[in-house]
């Protein structure tokens, strides 16, 4: 599953955000790229323990908690550090899949999320694209909006060719682990806390996708 979810930041969130990363120390990223990815990674990140990105974590993950879209979406058990990353003119970040374990203490990475910083106006270029054998996705969000999607995919962020690019991305290891029940059960949620409109189309996918779980004809 796939899927944008609008406003994770408030306006207020997001200045304060800005703000914090203003005055942030940040370095070579690919000190935190896995062996694959090192050659193609081309950015800068604000280097985890500093004060700077202590106080920006903290308000990314109070943003996340409170937010009931990414919650039921994710169904997060745990989640990785979130990095935060700075794509000037020229940079990119070539093909790569995220590594299956994250950081210490581990975390599987059964999702991602980038969360937008910068406004698509700031920058040119600089779209992340999710590649799979239907075609390229190119994903430019609004600023404190956030992506959701599996960590499995195949993606890179294209060049940024003017401006600056800014995102926070991270990885969640789901309580549920199989992507399929996953999205069955945000379905259902969703159907529940439906306050108008039917429901009924999204029962009857996931009866349907039930049936193609569990069915053997």
């Amino acid at each position: 599953m796939r899927l944008a979810i609008a406003d994770v930041l408030t306006a207020a969130q997001l200045g304060a955000l800005r703000a914090m990363l203003s005055r942030g120390a940040f370095e070579d990223g690919r000190r935190t790229a896995g062996s694959a990815a090192r050659s193609v990674k081309q950015n800068l990140q604000l280097p985890p323990g500093s004060p700077v990105y202590d106080e920006a974590a903290a308000l990314v993950g109070a943003a996340l908690a409170a937010n009931e879209t990414f919650q039921s979406a994710a169904l997060p058990r745990t989640m990785s550090q979130p990095l935060f990353s700075r794509y000037e003119g020229g940079m990119a970040y070539g093909p790569h899949v995220d590594n299956a374990l994250m950081q210490a203490p581990t975390v599987r990475s059964d999702l991602a999320f980038t969360l937008f910083i910068t406004d698509p106006d700031e920058y040119a270029g600089g779209e992340l694209v999710l590649m799979d054998a239907e075609g390229d996705n190119s994903v430019k969000l609004p600023a404190g909006a956030l992506y959701l999607y599996p960590a499995t995919t195949l993606h890179r962020v294209e060049v940024v060719t003017a401006g600056r690019r800014e995102v926070c991305v991270g990885w969640i290891q789901s309580l549920v682990r199989d992507p399929r029940v996953r999205e069955m059960i945000f379905d259902l949620a969703r159907a529940k806390a439906l306050a108008s409109g039917d429901p009924r189309d999204l029962v009857a996918k996931t009866l349907a996708n039930l049936l193609r779980l569990h069915a053997e004809p």
